[in-house]
Protein backbone atom coordinates (compact mmCIF):
# COMPACT_ATOMS: atom_id res chain seq x y z
CA UNK A 1 0.00 0.00 0.00
CA UNK A 2 1.37 3.42 -0.97
CA UNK A 3 2.38 5.15 2.32
CA UNK A 4 0.96 8.46 1.05
CA UNK A 5 -2.50 6.97 1.52
CA UNK A 6 -1.88 7.10 5.27
CA UNK A 7 -1.28 10.85 4.94
CA UNK A 8 -4.64 11.17 3.19
CA UNK A 9 -6.19 9.16 6.02
CA UNK A 10 -4.67 11.63 8.48
CA UNK A 11 -6.41 14.45 6.59
CA UNK A 12 -9.76 12.71 7.02
CA UNK A 13 -8.91 12.10 10.67
CA UNK A 14 -8.67 15.87 11.24
CA UNK A 15 -11.88 16.65 9.36
CA UNK A 16 -13.71 13.75 11.02
CA UNK A 17 -12.70 15.06 14.43
CA UNK A 18 -14.12 18.47 13.54
CA UNK A 19 -17.52 16.98 12.77
CA UNK A 20 -17.86 14.83 15.87
CA UNK A 21 -15.99 16.89 18.44
CA UNK A 22 -19.02 18.90 19.52
CA UNK A 23 -20.69 15.67 20.69
CA UNK A 24 -17.94 15.27 23.30
CA UNK A 25 -17.65 18.91 24.41
CA UNK A 26 -21.33 19.86 24.11
CA UNK A 27 -21.87 20.89 27.78
CA UNK A 28 -18.72 23.06 27.74
CA UNK A 29 -19.72 24.85 24.54
CA UNK A 30 -23.27 25.45 25.78
CA UNK A 31 -22.07 26.79 29.13
CA UNK A 32 -19.33 28.89 27.59
CA UNK A 33 -21.68 30.64 25.14
CA UNK A 34 -24.65 30.76 27.50
CA UNK A 35 -27.01 28.72 25.30
CA UNK A 36 -29.07 25.57 25.80
CA UNK A 37 -27.76 22.08 25.15
CA UNK A 38 -30.36 21.68 22.43
CA UNK A 39 -29.17 24.76 20.54
CA UNK A 40 -25.50 23.85 20.94
CA UNK A 41 -26.29 20.36 19.69
CA UNK A 42 -27.40 21.86 16.37
CA UNK A 43 -23.75 22.69 15.68
CA UNK A 44 -23.36 19.03 14.68
CA UNK A 45 -26.54 19.03 12.60
CA UNK A 46 -25.56 22.16 10.65
CA UNK A 47 -22.13 20.65 9.97
CA UNK A 48 -23.69 17.46 8.60
CA UNK A 49 -26.23 19.24 6.42
CA UNK A 50 -23.61 21.60 5.00
CA UNK A 51 -21.31 18.66 4.31
CA UNK A 52 -24.13 16.89 2.47
CA UNK A 53 -24.69 19.90 0.20
CA UNK A 54 -21.02 20.75 -0.27
CA UNK A 55 -19.64 17.38 -1.37
CA UNK A 56 -21.31 17.20 -4.82
CA UNK A 57 -20.92 20.95 -5.34
CA UNK A 58 -17.18 20.70 -4.65
CA UNK A 59 -16.69 18.28 -7.54
CA UNK A 60 -18.23 20.72 -10.02
CA UNK A 61 -16.83 23.97 -8.62
CA UNK A 62 -13.27 22.60 -8.63
CA UNK A 63 -13.51 21.04 -12.09
CA UNK A 64 -10.60 23.04 -13.52
CA UNK A 65 -8.12 22.24 -10.73
CA UNK A 66 -5.99 19.18 -10.14
CA UNK A 67 -6.65 17.17 -6.99
CA UNK A 68 -3.59 17.96 -4.87
CA UNK A 69 -4.25 21.69 -5.31
CA UNK A 70 -7.89 21.22 -4.33
CA UNK A 71 -6.89 19.30 -1.20
CA UNK A 72 -4.38 21.96 -0.14
CA UNK A 73 -6.91 24.77 -0.60
CA UNK A 74 -9.56 22.79 1.32
CA UNK A 75 -7.18 22.19 4.22
CA UNK A 76 -6.25 25.89 4.27
CA UNK A 77 -9.94 26.82 4.51
CA UNK A 78 -10.33 24.23 7.27
CA UNK A 79 -7.46 25.82 9.24
CA UNK A 80 -8.96 29.31 8.96
CA UNK A 81 -12.47 28.20 9.94
CA UNK A 82 -11.17 26.43 13.05
CA UNK A 83 -9.19 29.51 14.05
CA UNK A 84 -12.38 31.55 13.65
CA UNK A 85 -14.29 29.02 15.75
CA UNK A 86 -11.73 29.33 18.54
CA UNK A 87 -12.24 33.10 18.54
CA UNK A 88 -16.02 33.16 18.04
CA UNK A 89 -17.74 35.64 20.41
CA UNK A 90 -21.16 34.00 20.25
CA UNK A 91 -23.23 31.10 18.96
CA UNK A 92 -24.12 32.82 15.66
CA UNK A 93 -20.47 33.22 14.67
CA UNK A 94 -19.74 29.66 15.75
CA UNK A 95 -22.56 28.41 13.51
CA UNK A 96 -21.03 30.34 10.60
CA UNK A 97 -17.61 28.83 11.23
CA UNK A 98 -19.13 25.34 11.37
CA UNK A 99 -20.66 25.89 7.93
CA UNK A 100 -17.29 26.94 6.48
CA UNK A 101 -15.56 24.08 8.31
CA UNK A 102 -18.01 21.53 6.88
CA UNK A 103 -17.63 22.79 3.30
CA UNK A 104 -13.85 22.51 3.60
CA UNK A 105 -14.15 19.07 5.19
CA UNK A 106 -16.44 17.79 2.43
CA UNK A 107 -14.00 18.87 -0.25
CA UNK A 108 -11.03 17.38 1.60
CA UNK A 109 -12.76 14.02 2.17
CA UNK A 110 -13.90 13.73 -1.44
CA UNK A 111 -10.48 14.52 -2.89
CA UNK A 112 -8.64 12.35 -0.34
CA UNK A 113 -10.83 9.36 -1.26
CA UNK A 114 -10.28 9.78 -5.00
CA UNK A 115 -6.54 10.33 -4.56
CA UNK A 116 -6.30 7.21 -2.41
CA UNK A 117 -7.98 5.02 -5.05
CA UNK A 118 -5.70 6.55 -7.67
CA UNK A 119 -2.57 5.78 -5.65
CA UNK A 120 -3.69 2.25 -4.72
CA UNK A 121 -4.83 0.94 -8.10
CA UNK A 122 -7.88 -1.26 -8.81
CA UNK A 123 -6.67 -4.39 -6.96
CA UNK A 124 -6.35 -2.57 -3.62
CA UNK A 125 -9.05 0.03 -4.13
CA UNK A 126 -11.31 -1.32 -1.37
CA UNK A 127 -8.50 -1.35 1.18
CA UNK A 128 -7.48 2.19 0.17
CA UNK A 129 -11.01 3.44 0.80
CA UNK A 130 -10.99 1.48 4.06
CA UNK A 131 -7.83 3.29 5.18
CA UNK A 132 -9.45 6.65 4.40
CA UNK A 133 -12.39 5.72 6.59
CA UNK A 134 -10.01 4.48 9.27
CA UNK A 135 -8.97 8.12 9.46
CA UNK A 136 -12.57 9.21 9.98
CA UNK A 137 -13.32 6.49 12.50
CA UNK A 138 -9.96 7.14 14.16
CA UNK A 139 -11.30 10.54 15.11
CA UNK A 140 -13.48 8.63 17.59
CA UNK A 141 -10.46 6.89 19.11
CA UNK A 142 -8.25 9.90 19.61
CA UNK A 143 -10.04 12.99 18.33
CA UNK A 144 -13.22 13.05 20.41
CA UNK A 145 -11.69 11.79 23.70
CA UNK A 146 -8.66 14.09 23.23
CA UNK A 147 -11.02 16.98 22.59
CA UNK A 148 -12.94 16.16 25.76
CA UNK A 149 -9.69 16.10 27.73
CA UNK A 150 -8.38 19.34 26.21
CA UNK A 151 -11.70 21.05 26.87
CA UNK A 152 -11.70 19.96 30.50
CA UNK A 153 -8.14 21.25 31.01
CA UNK A 154 -7.94 24.36 28.85
CA UNK A 155 -11.45 25.17 27.62
CA UNK A 156 -13.39 24.29 24.49
CA UNK A 157 -11.84 27.05 22.36
CA UNK A 158 -8.42 25.42 22.54
CA UNK A 159 -9.93 22.29 20.95
CA UNK A 160 -10.54 24.21 17.71
CA UNK A 161 -7.09 25.81 17.92
CA UNK A 162 -5.52 22.34 18.21
CA UNK A 163 -7.48 21.18 15.14
CA UNK A 164 -6.21 24.16 13.18
CA UNK A 165 -2.60 23.38 14.06
CA UNK A 166 -3.04 19.70 13.16
CA UNK A 167 -4.58 20.54 9.79
CA UNK A 168 -1.82 23.06 9.06
CA UNK A 169 0.86 20.39 9.53
CA UNK A 170 -1.08 17.96 7.29
CA UNK A 171 -1.41 20.66 4.63
CA UNK A 172 2.37 21.15 4.56
CA UNK A 173 2.99 17.40 4.21
CA UNK A 174 0.42 17.08 1.42
CA UNK A 175 2.04 19.91 -0.53
CA UNK A 176 5.44 18.26 -0.08
CA UNK A 177 4.64 14.57 -0.64
CA UNK A 178 1.58 14.17 -2.86
CA UNK A 179 2.03 13.96 -6.64
CA UNK A 180 0.31 16.22 -9.12
CA UNK A 181 -2.86 14.32 -9.98
CA UNK A 182 -5.30 14.16 -12.87
CA UNK A 183 -6.68 17.38 -14.24
CA UNK A 184 -9.70 17.65 -16.44
CA UNK A 185 -13.17 19.12 -16.75
CA UNK A 186 -15.80 17.75 -14.42
CA UNK A 187 -19.46 18.52 -15.05
CA UNK A 188 -22.95 17.36 -14.19
CA UNK A 189 -23.05 14.49 -16.71
CA UNK A 190 -21.68 11.99 -14.21
CA UNK A 191 -24.32 13.01 -11.68
CA UNK A 192 -27.10 12.61 -14.23
CA UNK A 193 -25.96 9.12 -15.15
CA UNK A 194 -25.51 8.16 -11.51
CA UNK A 195 -28.96 9.27 -10.34
CA UNK A 196 -30.50 7.56 -13.38
CA UNK A 197 -29.39 4.15 -12.09
CA UNK A 198 -31.72 2.35 -9.68
CA UNK A 199 -28.99 0.06 -8.37
CA UNK A 200 -26.63 2.97 -7.66
CA UNK A 201 -29.37 4.97 -5.95
CA UNK A 202 -30.21 1.88 -3.90
CA UNK A 203 -26.57 1.72 -2.82
CA UNK A 204 -26.72 5.37 -1.75
CA UNK A 205 -29.89 4.62 0.21
CA UNK A 206 -28.02 1.88 2.10
CA UNK A 207 -25.60 4.55 3.37
CA UNK A 208 -28.35 6.95 4.39
CA UNK A 209 -30.32 4.33 6.31
CA UNK A 210 -27.38 2.52 7.89
CA UNK A 211 -25.76 5.72 9.11
CA UNK A 212 -29.16 7.05 10.12
CA UNK A 213 -29.75 3.92 12.19
CA UNK A 214 -26.31 4.36 13.72
CA UNK A 215 -26.83 7.99 14.77
CA UNK A 216 -30.26 7.30 16.25
CA UNK A 217 -28.30 5.71 19.10
CA UNK A 218 -24.81 7.19 18.75
CA UNK A 219 -25.91 10.85 18.91
CA UNK A 220 -27.51 10.04 22.28
CA UNK A 221 -25.00 7.45 23.45
CA UNK A 222 -24.11 9.44 26.57
CA UNK A 223 -27.66 9.48 28.02
CA UNK A 224 -28.23 5.87 26.88
CA UNK A 225 -25.02 4.66 28.56
CA UNK A 226 -25.94 6.49 31.78
CA UNK A 227 -29.71 5.93 31.96
CA UNK A 228 -30.25 2.56 30.28
CA UNK A 229 -26.96 0.79 31.05
CA UNK A 230 -25.89 2.39 34.31
CA UNK A 231 -22.44 3.77 33.52
CA UNK A 232 -21.37 6.85 35.45
CA UNK A 233 -19.87 10.04 34.02
CA UNK A 234 -16.29 9.02 34.89
CA UNK A 235 -16.43 6.05 32.51
CA UNK A 236 -17.70 7.92 29.46
CA UNK A 237 -14.31 8.85 27.99
CA UNK A 238 -13.05 5.21 28.09
CA UNK A 239 -16.34 4.13 26.47
CA UNK A 240 -15.78 6.51 23.56
CA UNK A 241 -12.19 5.29 23.25
CA UNK A 242 -13.39 1.67 23.08
CA UNK A 243 -16.00 2.68 20.53
CA UNK A 244 -13.39 4.41 18.41
CA UNK A 245 -10.91 1.53 18.53
CA UNK A 246 -13.58 -0.78 17.19
CA UNK A 247 -14.58 1.77 14.57
CA UNK A 248 -11.03 2.04 13.23
CA UNK A 249 -10.88 -1.71 12.70
CA UNK A 250 -14.27 -1.56 10.97
CA UNK A 251 -13.08 1.02 8.46
CA UNK A 252 -10.29 -1.27 7.30
CA UNK A 253 -12.31 -4.48 7.53
CA UNK A 254 -15.01 -3.02 5.30
CA UNK A 255 -12.47 -2.30 2.57
CA UNK A 256 -10.81 -5.69 3.04
CA UNK A 257 -14.17 -7.46 2.81
CA UNK A 258 -15.01 -5.88 -0.54
CA UNK A 259 -11.64 -6.92 -1.97
CA UNK A 260 -12.10 -10.51 -0.74
CA UNK A 261 -15.78 -11.32 -1.36
CA UNK A 262 -16.67 -8.63 -3.97
CA UNK A 263 -18.53 -5.37 -3.26
CA UNK A 264 -21.84 -6.92 -4.34
CA UNK A 265 -21.64 -9.60 -1.64
CA UNK A 266 -20.33 -7.20 1.01
CA UNK A 267 -23.21 -4.75 0.57
CA UNK A 268 -25.58 -7.61 1.46
CA UNK A 269 -23.69 -8.99 4.46
CA UNK A 270 -22.89 -5.80 6.36
CA UNK A 271 -26.43 -4.35 6.73
CA UNK A 272 -27.74 -7.76 7.85
CA UNK A 273 -25.04 -8.06 10.51
CA UNK A 274 -25.62 -4.49 11.65
CA UNK A 275 -29.36 -4.97 12.06
CA UNK A 276 -28.75 -8.13 14.11
CA UNK A 277 -26.41 -6.30 16.49
CA UNK A 278 -28.81 -3.39 17.02
CA UNK A 279 -31.60 -5.83 17.86
CA UNK A 280 -29.31 -7.52 20.41
CA UNK A 281 -28.31 -4.32 22.26
CA UNK A 282 -31.46 -4.08 24.46
CA UNK A 283 -30.92 -7.65 25.66
CA UNK A 284 -27.50 -6.81 27.15
CA UNK A 285 -28.19 -3.26 28.36
CA UNK A 286 -28.64 -4.50 31.92
CA UNK A 287 -25.11 -6.02 31.82
CA UNK A 288 -22.58 -3.19 31.44
CA UNK A 289 -19.58 -5.30 30.40
CA UNK A 290 -21.61 -7.32 27.90
CA UNK A 291 -23.02 -4.06 26.55
CA UNK A 292 -19.52 -2.65 26.15
CA UNK A 293 -18.41 -5.72 24.19
CA UNK A 294 -21.47 -5.65 21.93
CA UNK A 295 -21.10 -1.90 21.50
CA UNK A 296 -17.62 -2.46 20.08
CA UNK A 297 -19.04 -4.96 17.57
CA UNK A 298 -21.72 -2.39 16.73
CA UNK A 299 -19.06 0.28 16.17
CA UNK A 300 -16.94 -2.02 14.01
CA UNK A 301 -19.80 -2.96 11.69
CA UNK A 302 -21.14 0.60 11.49
CA UNK A 303 -17.80 1.84 10.14
CA UNK A 304 -17.61 -0.99 7.60
CA UNK A 305 -20.54 0.34 5.61
CA UNK A 306 -18.94 3.41 3.99
CA UNK A 307 -15.99 1.63 2.32
CA UNK A 308 -18.36 -1.20 1.35
CA UNK A 309 -20.88 1.14 -0.30
CA UNK A 310 -18.24 3.28 -2.00
CA UNK A 311 -16.48 0.21 -3.38
CA UNK A 312 -19.86 -1.03 -4.65
CA UNK A 313 -20.60 2.32 -6.33
CA UNK A 314 -17.19 2.38 -8.03
CA UNK A 315 -17.44 -1.23 -9.24
CA UNK A 316 -21.09 -1.04 -10.31
CA UNK A 317 -20.74 2.35 -12.00
CA UNK A 318 -17.07 2.93 -12.86
CA UNK A 319 -17.76 5.75 -15.33
CA UNK A 320 -19.66 7.69 -12.64
CA UNK A 321 -17.29 6.79 -9.80
CA UNK A 322 -16.23 10.32 -8.87
CA UNK A 323 -19.81 11.59 -8.89
CA UNK A 324 -20.89 8.50 -6.93
CA UNK A 325 -18.29 9.03 -4.21
CA UNK A 326 -19.18 12.73 -3.84
CA UNK A 327 -22.88 11.91 -3.62
CA UNK A 328 -22.13 9.17 -1.11
CA UNK A 329 -20.34 11.62 1.14
CA UNK A 330 -23.54 13.66 0.98
CA UNK A 331 -25.64 10.57 1.64
CA UNK A 332 -23.60 9.77 4.73
CA UNK A 333 -24.28 13.17 6.21
CA UNK A 334 -27.93 13.11 5.29
CA UNK A 335 -27.94 9.90 7.33
CA UNK A 336 -26.29 11.69 10.27
CA UNK A 337 -28.92 14.43 10.23
CA UNK A 338 -31.77 11.94 9.72
CA UNK A 339 -30.65 9.64 12.53
CA UNK A 340 -30.01 12.51 14.95
CA UNK A 341 -33.47 13.97 14.27
CA UNK A 342 -35.30 10.63 14.54
CA UNK A 343 -33.36 9.70 17.65
CA UNK A 344 -34.31 13.01 19.25
CA UNK A 345 -37.98 12.39 18.51
CA UNK A 346 -37.77 8.86 19.90
CA UNK A 347 -36.11 10.22 23.03
CA UNK A 348 -38.65 13.01 23.52
CA UNK A 349 -41.69 10.79 22.96
CA UNK A 350 -40.40 7.66 24.63
CA UNK A 351 -37.18 6.96 26.53
CA UNK A 352 -33.57 6.03 25.94
CA UNK A 353 -34.68 2.38 25.76
CA UNK A 354 -36.43 3.12 22.44
CA UNK A 355 -33.25 4.21 20.67
CA UNK A 356 -31.76 0.85 19.55
CA UNK A 357 -35.18 -0.41 18.41
CA UNK A 358 -35.68 2.74 16.35
CA UNK A 359 -32.23 2.38 14.81
CA UNK A 360 -32.98 -1.25 13.96
CA UNK A 361 -36.04 -0.19 11.95
CA UNK A 362 -33.85 2.00 9.75
CA UNK A 363 -31.32 -0.82 9.45
CA UNK A 364 -34.07 -3.19 8.30
CA UNK A 365 -34.99 -0.79 5.49
CA UNK A 366 -31.28 -0.61 4.63
CA UNK A 367 -31.26 -4.41 4.24
CA UNK A 368 -34.10 -4.11 1.72
CA UNK A 369 -32.18 -1.42 -0.18
CA UNK A 370 -29.05 -3.60 -0.25
CA UNK A 371 -31.05 -6.48 -1.71
CA UNK A 372 -32.33 -4.20 -4.47
CA UNK A 373 -28.86 -2.80 -5.18
CA UNK A 374 -27.29 -6.25 -5.35
CA UNK A 375 -30.10 -7.70 -7.49
CA UNK A 376 -29.93 -4.84 -9.98
CA UNK A 377 -26.14 -5.12 -10.11
CA UNK A 378 -26.44 -8.82 -10.92
CA UNK A 379 -29.14 -8.27 -13.53
CA UNK A 380 -26.96 -5.68 -15.30
CA UNK A 381 -23.77 -7.72 -15.28
CA UNK A 382 -21.73 -6.92 -18.31
CA UNK A 383 -23.79 -3.86 -19.36
CA UNK A 384 -22.86 -0.20 -19.05
CA UNK A 385 -23.60 1.20 -15.61
CA UNK A 386 -26.12 3.81 -16.69
CA UNK A 387 -29.86 3.79 -16.46
CA UNK A 388 -31.89 1.04 -14.93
Amino acid sequence: MDPRIFLLALATFATGTAENIVIGILPDVALGLGVSLGLAGQLTAVFSLTFALAAPAALVLTRCMERRTILVFALAAFVLSNLAAALSPGIAVLFATRIAMAAASATACLVATMLATELAGPDRRGRAIGLIFMGISGSMVLGVPAGMLISSLFGWRIVFLALALLALSILALCQLLLPVSSRGPRDMAGYRRHVGSLRLLSGQLVSILMIGGHFVLFAYLVPYAVDAVGFDDDTLVPIFVAFGVAGVSGGYLGGWLTDVVTPRAAILVVPLAYMAVLLAIPAVSSMPMAFLGLMMVWACISWMISPVVQSFLISAGPETAEAGVSLNLSAMHVGVALGTAIGGLALDRGSTAALPWTGAILAAIAVAASLLASWRAGSKQGRPAIGV
